[in-house]
């Protein structure tokens, strides 16, 4: 059943890559929840999902992150995360990585349950579709591992995007295959991280879209280096943008 947005306090989770490298994704997350009839609010207290740290090893430092963004959205009804793979870290491995500490255990537990990342939440929450969206272009979608994988995210954005009048999909090939960004493995393995873009803007370029839409902004960060590189005039946006109205803006790679 879709939640009752009225009275409902949504907290916007932004994640480190959009509030450093692409703002305009949050301020679509913002405009469409509005849109669904929430009320947004964005905890100052926010950092980093803590990801990377524990990735990397440092699990006590990874805990830290995790207490802290806990408490920061402990009053919000709704945790809305416009990224699979930030939101996957709430909703699956804070309650692991707590799991022997039985007071914050039940408090990652109580924040896992009302986490969702932003194009499954607008679906299977709100009930939400858009309406008066239009643009003019063909896309491809991308389907990221975490959410894909972690997360279960697939029919749902293509859904939102079917209401966008003018825009057509085209099919991905591999398009539930990983980009090779995968966090820190591009840093760690960055000629495997090549040759898996390589393939992947390979196969982007070959569906003749002129956009490649996808829900991770780490993952379209990485796709759009590789295309811009290569010269292949796809531009590239979270799906959030196209569904805010906010297509016709530079995209991911040609600001500045």
């Amino acid at each position: 059943m879709p939640a009752s947005p009225g009275g409902s306090r949504v907290g916007l989770f932004v994640t480190c890559l959009v509030d450093a490298m692409r703002p305009q994704i949050g301020f679509a997350a913002v405009a469409l929840l509005e849109a669904a009839g929430f009320r947004v609010e964005v905890p100052r207290r926010q950092t980093c999902c803590g990801q990377p740290a524990r990735n990397s090893g440092d699990r006590e430092g990874a805990r830290a992150v995790a207490r802290r963004t806990i408490a920061a959205f402990e009053a919000c009804d709704h945790v809305v995360v416009p990224s699979g793979s930030c939101a996957a870290t709430l909703r699956i491995q804070y309650p692991e990585l707590l799991a022997d500490d039985p007071a914050w255990r039940e408090r990652a537990e109580a924040l896992a349950a009302r986490t969702r990342e932003l194009l499954s939440f607008l679906v299977d929450i709100a009930g939400y579709m858009p309406a008066g969206v239009q643009l003019a272009a063909s896309a491809t979608y991308h389907d990221s591992c975490s959410g894909l994988r972690e997360l279960g995210i697939h029919a749902q954005p293509r859904k939102l995007l079917a209401a966008v009048a003018g825009l057509t999909m085209r099919p991905l090939e591999g398009a539930d295959t990983c980009c090779g960004f995968g966090g820190t493995f591009c840093v760690k393995y960055s000629a495997i991280s090549n040759a898996i873009v390589a393939e992947k803007a390979r196969c982007v370029v070959a569906s003749g879209a002129d956009l490649l839409l996808g829900g991770d902004l780490g993952c379209l960060l990485n796709m759009a280096g590789k295309l811009h590189r290569e010269g292949a005039p796809v531009r590239v946006l979270h799906a959030a943008e196209i569904l805010a109205g906010m297509g016709a803006r530079p995209a991911i790679g040609e600001e500045g």
